[in-house]
């Protein structure tokens, strides 16, 4: 179910994410920021769809136009909001930072660690909320084998 699939995508956004944080001011593409982007490709690519499968889960055919449009319109908003919220602390720390004289390079630097770490907390909040909110799917019952004997003689 989308419960095995979410699981995993929020690890791998958390750890990508934890990733960036640590990066430093001189930081190298190879191995500072492709691992980070792969991981959090790959975490955002498996989460997403398993979110909208939820979201669709329980509404009737002829309110799933609504229903996505509302689920995508929701997504973009919120993440607006939260790039937004998040923007303003990473300028506010920079500011704080230069102000007290550290150089633009690392005080920038420091301003998106925090922004890094205070995503992967909001992910944490996720993948918890998923852990006790989300129930495992049941495979379907096998049927008895008296029932497979009869549809064998219908046939």
């Amino acid at each position: 179910g989308a419960k095995t699939t979410l699981i995993p995508g929020l690890a791998l956004i958390i750890a990508g994410l934890a990733l960036f944080a640590r990066a430093p001011v001189d930081a190298s593409y190879w191995v500072d920021v492709l691992p980070s982007m792969l991981l959090l490709g790959v975490g955002a690519g498996v989460s997403f769809p398993a979110l909208m499968t939820m979201a669709m889960a329980g509404v009737t055919p002829a309110d799933s136009g609504l229903a996505s449009g509302l689920v995508n319109t929701t997504q973009q908003v919120g993440g607006a909001l939260g790039l937004a919220v998040l923007a303003t602390l990473s300028t506010t720390r920079t500011d704080s930072l230069v102000s007290d004289g550290a150089s633009q390079a690392s005080a920038l630097t420091s301003g998106y660690h925090l922004a890094f770490v205070i995503g992967a907390g909001l992910v944490i909040v996720a993948l918890s909320i998923a852990f006790s909110a989300l129930r495992p799917t049941r495979a379907a019952e096998q049927p008895a084998e008296g029932a497979l004997e009869l549809e064998a003689e219908a046939a």
